[in-house]
């Protein structure tokens, strides 16, 4: 059995990419983005418990997404979007991998695009005959 162990950048990475997998986090996610809001407000535009809606910013809490403050009662959210920047480094670190990767594969089809072209023309009947 292989046994892995999760550096604290691989579970902060986790933690990221399992609050973003939920549309109604995202949605959440989006409404913050404009500003704070309270929890009952974030809760409105969903067709679910405030403590069902509770369990979603726990999560985006967790993953380091939300800032929430207690005014009595009142729990004041407001977004902190830094966990998205090593989403967006890890997302990078692939993406240039598969750039250079479909451009070399672009590079081999336009070469052999040429050779089929070049022994195209060679096989062509001349006017001549």
């Amino acid at each position: 059995m292989v046994k892995y162990s999760a550096s604290e950048a691989d579970s902060t990475l986790d933690l990221t990419f399992q609050a973003l997998a939920d549309p109604t986090r995202r949605a959440i996610l989006g409404r913050l983005a404009e500003g704070e809001a309270t929890a009952g407000e974030l809760a409105a535009p969903f067709e679910m418990s405030l403590p069902a809606v509770s369990k979603h910013l726990k999560v985006l809490e967790k993953a380091g997404f939300l800032i929430r403050a207690r005014d009595g009662r009142v729990h004041r959210c407001n977004l902190d979007a830094g966990p998205m920047q090593a989403a967006s480094d890890w997302i990078s670190t692939y993406r240039n991998f598969w750039e250079g990767q479909l451009g070399s594969l672009a590079r081999y089809l336009e070469t052999e695009q040429k050779k089929k072209k070049e022994e195209d023309k060679k096989n062509e009947p001349s006017s001549n005959d």
